[in-house]
């Protein structure tokens, strides 16, 4: 079966030189910042709309830009290298250990940190795991964005919509975790099955597992650790995403001011996927002024029954993978009654989940597929959206019925 994800590059795990040309993803950024400006433009979106959700979203562009400054620079001090050496020689050379550690792995950080937080940090570390044993990079780089999406169910930190839902709901850490860990737990073996079945079962048995790392600059791997160390330590601690990212991102600039300056270009800064999740939240609004939320009180319906918790999981999984999971769920809990706990947590589970099938379905898999273009690593996305629509498929039906039990 062919490969989704293959080696652009031969050499190296580090981050390579962006391509020139214009790919499928940068296109469809300008067209949709394209479709946003006219909206405004034309007066279908207001000014002060227009100005609302730059407010809104600013929080989410300084956190995107900061954080990938932040991979970028840490990947090049081979902290990812590091990393990854250590792990594979954990699972001591045998697949199926090295399945299961990669699954653990990246389903504790999604849930303890968030999914954009293992989309960014963890996903240099599976590449390079990959390239240091000289396995497919493939497997650990789906098992870490199907677990991105797929372990951001069960604290309100794993995803911003479920900040969103618990402070809907009124629920605390505690209650909020007590409703979803039976439906979290389903959704991992159901997406645990599909990542063995789809990309783990056809790899050797075993593997050479790789000789430690030497990094070439001793001060920029402790830096890199010092600011990725704060960084994680800030979000458990519930600091503003943003600002943490941000102050993290300028230490170790600083760090590389000092020791290796030609490290620090403009390329770092990713401002396609800036450009792409500003044009996303502008179109949205358009379309939401066009009547999205009609269509959505219409799919979803008022039921606060089973009826209408399995409608709104999926009517938002479905809709994530249209536009986003973000907006997705936010204009699913504009029509659903706020009474309606059950269907609110459908509503969730669905925006959460189900974006497997599209790039743009989840701001972790924009992240994810930019951290594999800085690799060098290139995606199909043909086959990507296939095993994704099973998987989120599968996941969703396990979850929405576990939540369906447990009420």
């Amino acid at each position: 079966m062919a490969q989704a994800i293959v080696p652009a590059e031969a050499a190296g795990t580090g981050p390579t030189r962006a391509r020139n040309r214009f790919s499928g993803l940068d296109l469809l950024a300008f067209a949709l910042l394209g479709t946003g400006l006219l909206a405004v433009v034309t007066g279908l979106v207001p000014s002060a709309g227009a100005l609302a959700t730059g407010r809104r979203i600013l929080p989410i562009l300084v956190f995107l830009g900061t954080v990938i400054v932040l991979a970028e620079l840490a990947a090049r001090a081979e902290l990812f290298d590091v990393i990854a050496t250590r792990l594979t020689g954990w699972a001591r050379g045998r697949n199926v250990a090295l399945f299961a550690l990669c699954f653990a792995f990246a389903a504790a950080t999604t849930a303890l940190l968030n999914l954009d937080t293992t989309a960014v940090l963890l996903t240099p570390v599976m590449l390079a795991m990959a390239a240091r044993a000289g396995v497919p990079p493939l497997p650990l780089a789906m098992t870490t964005i199907w677990l991105a999406n797929g372990a951001s169910l069960l604290l309100p930190v794993s995803n911003l919509t479920n900040l969103l839902a618990a402070d809907r709901i009124g629920l605390s850490v505690g209650g909020f975790a007590g409703a979803m860990v039976l439906p979290q737990a389903a959704v991992l073996v159901a997406v645990g099955a599909c990542l063995w079945i789809f990309y783990w079962r056809g790899n050797p048995a075993r593997y050479t597992p790789p000789a430690p790392v030497r990094p070439r600059d001793r001060r920029l791997l402790l830096a890199a650790v010092a600011a990725c160390t704060v960084f994680l330590l800030g979000v458990l601690w519930g600091e503003r995403l943003e600002l943490v990212s941000a102050v993290c991102a300028l230490v170790l600039i600083a760090a590389y001011a000092r020791w290796d300056r030609a490290a620090l270009r403009w390329s770092l800064l990713p401002w396609r996927l800036l450009v792409l999740v500003t044009g996303l939240f502008l179109t949205v609004e358009a379309v939401g002024r066009l009547g999205l939320a009609d269509l959505m009180s219409a799919m979803i319906g008022g039921d606060p029954g089973a009826v209408g918790v399995v409608r709104a999981a999926v009517t938002s999984g479905l809709l994530a993978n249209v536009v986003n999971n973000l907006p997705a769920y936010v204009a699913g809990e504009a029509v659903v009654a706020a009474g309606h706990r059950d269907q609110l947590l459908g509503l969730l589970l669905g925006a959460n989940v189900a974006p497997l099938v599209t790039a743009w379905a989840s701001l972790a898999t924009l992240l994810w597929a930019q951290r594999c273009q800085a690799a060098g690593v290139r995606i199909g996305w043909g086959r990507f959206a296939a095993t994704g629509a099973v998987t989120g498929a599968a996941a969703l039906a396990a979850g929405t019925a576990v939540l369906l039990l447990a009420r």
